[in-house]
C-alpha cells in the first residue's frame, strides 16, 4: 500500500476510536512515522511505506486510538514559535498557556519564577525571548524537572535557568520581576469528566489539587508579595471561570492593578496583578 491509502485507514480507525481530529491527527503521525515534517507530508503520500515506517506508524495509530495525546507519541509540541520535548511526566502545553507567556513578555522584567513549571515550557519561552533575563522553575515532580532541563538546553537558555524541586515557594529565597504559574486548577470532581487524554495520560497531579481546584492559588498568592521585587507582576492561568474568584484572592493579599487577559477565545485566561 502506498501511504495515502494506509493515511485514509488510519484516519477512519481513529474516527470509530473517538479521536476529534482524527484526520489531521492521523497526518501528524505518519509525518512523524516517515520522519518529515508535515509540510512535505503531501509530498510524500503516493510513495510506498517501507515497513519500517509502516511498524512506526502502525504503533502510533494504536497508541492515538488508545487516546494517548498526540505530542506524547511524537514527543514533542510546538509551543511560542519553538519545539519543546513531551513526555508522560508533564502537561502537554496548550496553545491557551501562550495567553500567559505574551502577558509577561509585556512587562518588563529581568528576572522570572516560573511555579510549577512542568516542561519548562513557559519559563524557557520567556527566556528565550528576553535575552538578557534569568528564571527559576519549580516543581515537585523530579521528572518533570528532568524533561525542563533538556529544553531549557536544547532552546540554548540552560546557562540562565535554574530548576528546583519545591512545593510551590517552600525553600525558595529569591524574588523576581514576574512570577508566572499554569497551577493545576481543575476539581477533583470534574476530573472524571475530562478528556480521556488528560485524565488518563497526563500526570495528576498537574491537572488538579485533589479539592476545589483553587487550592494552588491560595499558596500562590499568600507568598507572592514576599517573593515579588517592588513593584513585581503575578501571572497565573486559571480556569474558565475562576478569574473573579482567584482576582479575589489577589485583591485580598494587597495586590494592585488586577487585570484580566483573555486568550484567543475570548475566555480570561490569566489573572495578573503588582506588588505595592
Amino acid at each position: 500500500m502506498n501511504a495515502r491509502a494506509v493515511l485514509a485507514a488510519a484516519a477512519a480507525r481513529l474516527r470509530a476510536a473517538g479521536v476529534p481530529d482524527a484526520a489531521g491527527d492521523a497526518r501528524r503521525l505518519m509525518a512523524h512515522a516517515l520522519g518529515c515534517g508535515p509540510e512535505r507530508l503531501l509530498m510524500v503520500l503516493s510513495e510506498p511505506l517501507t515497513r519500517d515506517a509502516a511498524a512506526r506508524f502502525e504503533t502510533a495509530v494504536a497508541a492515538r486510538a488508545a487516546r494517548c495525546p498526540v505530542a506524547q507519541i511524537v514527543g514533542a509540541r510546538d509551543f511560542f514559535g519553538r519545539r519543546f520535548r513531551v513526555n508522560a511526566d508533564v502537561l502537554d502545553p496548550r496553545p491557551e498557556t501562550e495567553t500567559l507567556v505574551q502577558a509577561a513578555l509585556d512587562q518588563p522584567f529581568e528576572t522570572v519564577i516560573d511555579l510549577g513549571t512542568g516542561s519548562g515550557a513557559v519559563l524557557v519561552s520567556l527566556l528565550a525571548e528576553r535575552p538578557e533575563a534569568q528564571g527559576i522553575g519549580t516543581d515537585l515532580s523530579e521528572p518533570a524537572l528532568a524533561v525542563a532541563r533538556a529544553n531549557a538546553a536544547a532552546l540554548g537558555v540552560a546557562d540562565r535557568a535554574r530548576f528546583v524541586r519545591a512545593d510551590w515557594y517552600r525553600g525558595l529565597a529569591a524574588r523576581a520581576d514576574v512570577i508566572v504559574s499554569n497551577p493545576p486548577y481543575i476539581a477533583a470532581a470534574a476530573i472524571a469528566a475530562l478528556d480521556p487524554e488528560p485524565r488518563d495520560h497526563e500526570p495528576r497531579m498537574a491537572l488538579t489539587d485533589g479539592g476545589d481546584g483553587l487550592g494552588a492559588y491560595r499558596a500562590i498568592v499568600a507568598g507572592a508579595r514576599a517573593h515579588l521585587a517592588e513593584g513585581g507582576a503575578l501571572m497565573v492561568e486559571v480556569g474558565p471561570t475562576q478569574a473573579e474568584a482567584v482576582a479575589g484572592l489577589m485583591r485580598a493579599a494587597g495586590l494592585e492593578g488586577i487585570a484580566l487577559h483573555r486568550d484567543l477565545d475570548g475566555r480570561a485566561r490569566v489573572v495578573a496583578a503588582c506588588a505595592p
